[in-house]
C-alpha cells in the first residue's frame, strides 16, 4: 500500500461545498472549546464550589438528551439548511450575551449557566441538521473520507482549543474569549449559506410525538443502526475512563498532577494519530467490523491500563485506546449516516447524539460507584472486561453488523 493510501482520505476536499463545511466546522468547534473552558474558569473564579464547576457539564449535557429527540424530528419536516442557519444565530447570540456579561460583571453564576444550557439547545436543535450534510453532498464511496476529515479537525481543535483559551485569558480576559466564541461561528454560517435547500428526501415526519416514535421505531427495526448504537453504549456506559484518572493517578502513580494531565492527552493523541492515518479503513468500506475490533481493543487497552503499574505503559494503553475510540466513533457515524433514509437521518443523528452525551455520563457514575466500593483499577479492569464481553454479544446478535458489507 503507497504512505498516501495510508494517510487520511482527502478525495472529499475536492468538493467546495464541503471544503466551505469543514473550515467552518474547524473554526466554530475552536470557538466551542475555547467557550468550554472560559465558563468552567468564570464559574470556579465566581463560586469557588466544585458543585456549581460540575453543574456546567450538566448544563452542556442535559439540553443534548432533552432537546434531542424533538429537535431530530422537527429536522426531518424542514429545510435543513435553514435549520441550521437558525440555531448558528442562536448560538451566535448566546455568546454575545455571554460576552457582554463578562464585560459588564456582577451577574449570578445562573444567569451564566442559564446562557450555556440556552446554548447547547441551539446546538442540539442544530446537530441534527447537520448529520444529512456530509451524505447529501459527497458520493456515498466518500462519505466515511469525509467524517474523518470532520473527526479529525474536532480532535485538533480539541487540542488546540483549551490552549488558546488559556491564553486569551490571561492576555485579554473572559469577555474577549466568549467574543471570539461568536466570530466563530460566522465562518459556520458562511458555511453553509451557499449550500442549496435541502429538505428531507422521501416522506416528511409526522409531527410530535408520532414522527419521533417513527424515529424510534426504525432504530428498534434495523438492526445494523440498533447494534452500532447498542456498541457504542457497551463502549461508554461499561468502560468510560476519565472519571477515575486522579484516583488512579494517586493509587498508582503517587497523585502527581503531571501524570494526570499526560492522561487525557494521551487519549486524544492516540485518536488524532489514528483518524491521521485513517485512509485505509474508510476506503475499506466495512464499517461494522471496523466498529466491533476497534471497540473490543478499547476495553482490552483499559483492562490492561488498570493493571500496569509503570506510567510510560499506562500512558500506551491510552493512546491505543484514543486510537481505537476514534475508529470506532468513525464506523459507527459512517453506519448510521449511509445506512439511515434521508427522510429519518434528522431523529437517527439526534439519537446517536443523545447516545453520545448520555453513555459517557452513566459510564462516569458506574465508574465512581464500582471504584468506591473497590478501587479505581478495579472498576477499569471490570469495566474493560465487560466492554469486551458486551460488543461480543453484540457481534453475535448482529451477523449483519458482522459481516459489514456495504449492500447488507
Amino acid at each position: 500500500m503507497s504512505p498516501s493510501r495510508s494517510l487520511l482520505d482527502v478525495r472529499p476536499l475536492g468538493s467546495l461545498a464541503f471544503r466551505r463545511l469543514l473550515i467552518g466546522r474547524t473554526v466554530s468547534t475552536l470557538g466551542g472549546f475555547m467557550t468550554m473552558v472560559t465558563v468552567m474558569y468564570q464559574v470556579w473564579d465566581m463560586t469557588h464550589s466544585a458543585g456549581w464547576s460540575g453543574a456546567v457539564g450538566l448544563a452542556q449535557a442535559l439540553p443534548m438528551v432533552v432537546v434531542g429527540l424533538s429537535a431530530g424530528a422537527w429536522v426531518d419536516r424542514a429545510d435543513r439548511r435553514r435549520v441550521y442557519l437558525a440555531t448558528t444565530i442562536g448560538q451566535a447570540a448566546c455568546s454575545l450575551l455571554l460576552a457582554a456579561q463578562a464585560f459588564t460583571g456582577h451577574v449570578p453564576v445562573v444567569v451564566v449557566l442559564l446562557l450555556v444550557a440556552v446554548q447547547a439547545s441551539f446546538a442540539a436543535a442544530g446537530a441534527p441538521a447537520a448529520g444529512v450534510f456530509v451524505p447529501r453532498l459527497l458520493p456515498k464511496d466518500q462519505v466515511a473520507a469525509g467524517l474523518a476529515l470532520n473527526a479529525v479537525s474536532g480532535q485538533a481543535m480539541m487540542l488546540l482549543g483549551p490552549a488558546v483559551a488559556g491564553v486569551v485569558l490571561g492576555w485579554w480576559g473572559i469577555g474577549v474569549c466568549y467574543l471570539l466564541d461568536a466570530l466563530s461561528f460566522g465562518l459556520s454560517f458562511y458555511g453553509v449559506f451557499g449550500l442549496p435547500a435541502l429538505p428531507p428526501e422521501g416522506e416528511k415526519s409526522r409531527p410530535g410525538l408520532h414522527g419521533i416514535l417513527d424515529g424510534l421505531r426504525f432504530l428498534g427495526g434495523h438492526r445494523v443502526v440498533r447494534g452500532a448504537l447498542a456498541t457504542d453504549l457497551a463502549a461508554t456506559v461499561l468502560a468510560m475512563p476519565t472519571s477515575l484518572f486522579p484516583l488512579v493517578n494517586e493509587e498508582r502513580f503517587g497523585g502527581d498532577p503531571r501524570t494526570l494531565g499526560l492522561f487525557l492527552s494521551a487519549l486524544a493523541l492516540g485518536g488524532v494519530v489514528a483518524t491521521a492515518l485513517s485512509g485505509p479503513v474508510t476506503r475499506l468500506g466495512r464499517p461494522g467490523p471496523v466498529m466491533l475490533c476497534s471497540s473490543a481493543a478499547w476495553g482490552a487497552a483499559l483492562a490492561l491500563f488498570g493493571l500496569t503499574t509503570s506510567a510510560w505503559a499506562g500512558l500506551g494503553m491510552l493512546a491505543l485506546a484514543g486510537a481505537a475510540d476514534a475508529a470506532a466513533v468513525l464506523s459507527r457515524t459512517t453506519i448510521v449516516q449511509t445506512r439511515t433514509p434521508d427522510a429519518l437521518l434528522g431523529r437517527v443523528t439526534a439519537a446517536e447524539l443523545v447516545v453520545g452525551q448520555a453513555g459517557p455520563h452513566l459510564g462516569g457514575l458506574r465508574g465512581g460507584l464500582v471504584a468506591g466500593w473497590t478501587s479505581g483499577a478495579t472498576a477499569l479492569v471490570t469495566g474493560g472486561v465487560l466492554c469486551l464481553l458486551a460488543v461480543a454479544c453484540v457481534a453475535t446478535a448482529t451477523p449483519e453488523l458482522r459481516d459489514g458489507r456495504p449492500d447488507t
